[in-house]
């Protein structure tokens, strides 16, 4: 590894020279104002083909020791002449680097440092401003997983305040992006009808890719908008596959990275179908995103659990639908679901346990199904009103009741599960 680092980073230096004197050509900001990607000639190509390379060291096993490794790797590359210097390419380098350093951590759930890397991407006033946005984006993001909801209103913030400092044309798409970060944030907090204000128009036509296409089909969804937000979904992942394929950085990190664009927007999208009856594309949907979320982070990360979440509760739909029953496929997969997110064991005491639930809504939501599932069989009523009550007492949503967005009143709300950040909207 050190060998390939080194291999590296004495190419860097016999290209420095060459590199630093030249301005990057305002063409290259213009081709890729979707905010979205950064073109490979933005950056150093080979801090570029460093950070592919950890990021596919990391991802070999995803162990510990890859994860150590595929870090290591990138530590080097924030720490060499690949990254030294204050015009945009080498800033754009460090700032792509220090993006993909902060993806691995969170993956690693270690929070706290990864919202230190994003931090310090804001240093870099010469980079391309979808730098400095996606670490914002990310930053919100991993308070929003965290259940951080105010911090990450503070982060939305200082994102919006950058892009209305900028009046030039290239910055439309960021600004766009900027402000769909609040409606997520809005989204987040159980604010629909503020959240409106802050999707875009453009978002249907133009601009319908990315993040912040994503959060507004997730919008439209709960105003059950359902063929515009199929619509969004549809564009969100082939634009996604375009930008993965096309082999460009693409500018988004922590739960907001490319990998959990797809599988964000596949997981939306087979809910959607499911809500609709259409049970066969739901399942295909899910599927899909299943397979995104072990591919990226293993088939024992929490993730994983979101997404089996979502298919669980596909299921318990159609069952119901259609009169049928599919009892130990869904309590074989709330079983795992459990197992997953670490959610309490029935026997814990319930007064005062919300607060040490990581990923509370989804936990609730997959307790309060099986709950349902054990209290129809005769002689395990008792353990079903335990685990009610422990579903109940782990929710904090606060547009709705669990009853509600279980579909078991007549309440008319719709929710969908954002598996990026793991919340029910």
């Amino acid at each position: 590894m050190f060998r390939v680092a080194a291999k590296l980073s004495a190419r860097a230096s016999t290209a420095s020279a060459a590199l630093r004197p030249s301005p990057l050509a305002a063409s290259f900001f213009r081709s890729f104002n979707n905010g979205l990607e950064l073109d490979k000639d933005m950056a150093v190509p080979d801090a570029v083909r460093m950070i592919n390379y950890a990021m596919e060291k990391a991802r070999t096993d995803k162990s510990v020791g890859s994860y150590g490794l595929g870090m290591l790797v990138l530590k080097h590359c924030v720490t060499t002449e690949l990254t030294e210097g204050k015009d945009p390419q080498h800033e754009n380098s460090k700032g792509i680097a220090l993006l993909a350093w902060s993806t691995l951590l969170s993956e690693r759930g270690e929070y706290g440092d990864a919202i230190e890397k994003l931090q310090s991407v804001q240093e870099l006033t010469n980079s391309f401003l979808g730098v400095r946005v996606a670490a914002f984006e990310a930053q919100a993001g991993l308070h929003l997983e965290l259940g951080q909801d105010d911090m990450a209103s503070v982060v939305g913030d200082k994102c919006v305040e950058l892009m209305e400092k900028q009046k030039t044309e290239d910055s439309e798409a960021l600004n766009v992006r900027a402000k769909a970060l609040k409606g997520l944030i809005e989204l987040a907090k159980g604010n629909i009808e503020s959240a409106e204000a802050f999707f875009d128009k453009s978002l249907r036509s133009k601009l319908c890719d990315g993040s912040a296409a994503l959060s507004y089909g997730e919008f439209l969804q709960t105003k059950q908008d359902y063929s515009m937000a199929t619509e969004v979904y549809r564009n969100v992942i082939e634009r996604a596959t375009e930008i993965k394929n096309s082999g460009n950085p693409y500018l988004g990190a922590g739960n907001m990275n490319l990998e959990g664009l797809m599988m964000g927007a596949m997981c939306a999208l087979g809910q959607l179908e499911s809500h609709l009856g259409n049970f066969g594309d739901a399942e295909q949907h899910l599927t899909k995103a299943l397979n995104q979320a072990e591919e990226t982070y293993g088939d024992r990360h929490p993730k994983v659990g979101v997404v089996l979440t979502s298919i669980a509760l596909m299921y318990r739909r159609k069952a119901m639908q259609e009169r049928s029953s599919s009892i130990l496929v869904q309590e074989g997969l709330y079983r795992k679901v459990t197992d997953l997110l670490k959610v309490p064991a029935v026997e814990t005491e319930t007064e005062g346990v919300a607060s040490s639930v990581d990923r509370s809504d989804i936990a609730a939501l997959a307790r309060g199904a099986y709950a349902e599932i054990l209290s129809i069989q005769e002689n395990r009523k008792d353990e079903g009103e335990k685990l009610k009550n422990l579903a109940e007492a782990i929710w904090r949503n606060r547009r709705m009741s669990l009853d509600e967005a279980l579909g078991d009143t007549e309440s008319n709300k719709v929710s969908v599960i954002d598996a990026r950040i793991s919340r029910l909207l």
